[in-house]
C-alpha cells in the first residue's frame, strides 16, 4: 500500500506544487490589486450603514422631541381654549347682570315717574275740587245773604233747597 501511495504522490507531486504555486501567486495578485478595493468598499459600506443608523437615531430623537412639543402645544391650546370659554362665560354673566340691573333701575324710574304723575294728578284734582267747593260755597253764601235781607222765611227755605241740591249732586 505504501508503494501505491508513493506512486500517486510522485506522479501528482508536480501537480500539487504547481497548484500551490498558482494559489500563492493568485493570493499575491489579489492582495496587491483587489484586496484593498474590496476592504475599502466593505469599510465604506460599514460607514454608510453606521451613518444611516445615526441618521435614523437622530430622526427618532427628533420625532420624540416633536411629539413632546406637539403634546405641549395641544395642552397649551386646550388651556387657552378653556380660559377663553371661561372669559366668555364671565362676560356673558356680567352682561346679563348689567342688563338685569339696568332693567330694574329703569323699571324703578318708570314706577317712580308714574307715582309722581299720579300724585300730581291727584293734587290737581283735589285742588280743582277745593276750588269748585269754594266757588259753590261763595255762591251759596252770596245767595243766602241776599235773601236774608229780604225775608227770613224765604232764606230758610232757600238754604233747605240748596242743601238738597248739594246732597243730590
Amino acid at each position: 500500500m505504501g508503494e501505491l501511495f508513493e506512486g500517486i504522490l510522485n506522479h501528482h507531486l508536480g501537480f500539487v506544487v504547481w497548484s500551490a504555486l498558482a494559489f500563492i501567486l493568485l493570493l499575491l495578485i489579489l492582495a496587491k490589486f483587489a484586496w484593498k478595493p474590496i476592504l475599502n468598499s466593505i469599510n465604506e459600506r460599514e460607514r454608510s450603514i453606521e451613518h444611516a443608523l445615526a441618521s435614523a437615531e437622530k430622526a427618532k430623537e427628533e420625532m420624540a422631541r416633536l411629539t413632546s412639543e406637539n403634546e405641549a402645544l395641544l395642552k397649551e391650546a386646550r388651556a387657552e381654549r378653556d380660559q377663553i370659554l371661561k372669559e366668555a362665560k364671565d362676560l356673558k354673566d356680567k352682561i346679563i347682570a348689567e342688563a338685569r340691573t339696568s332693567a330694574q333701575a329703569e323699571g324703578a324710574k318708570m314706577i317712580e315717574k308714574a307715582r309722581l304723575e299720579i300724585d300730581s294728578q291727584k293734587t290737581a284734582a283735589l285742588n280743582e275740587v277745593k276750588g269748585q267747593v269754594a266757588s259753590l260755597s261763595l255762591e251759596i253764601a252770596e245767595k243766602v245773604l241776599r235773601r236774608q235781607f229780604e225775608d227770613q222765611a224765604k232764606q230758610e227755605a232757600l238754604v233747605a233747597d240748596l242743601l238738597k241740591e248739594v246732597k243730590l249732586s
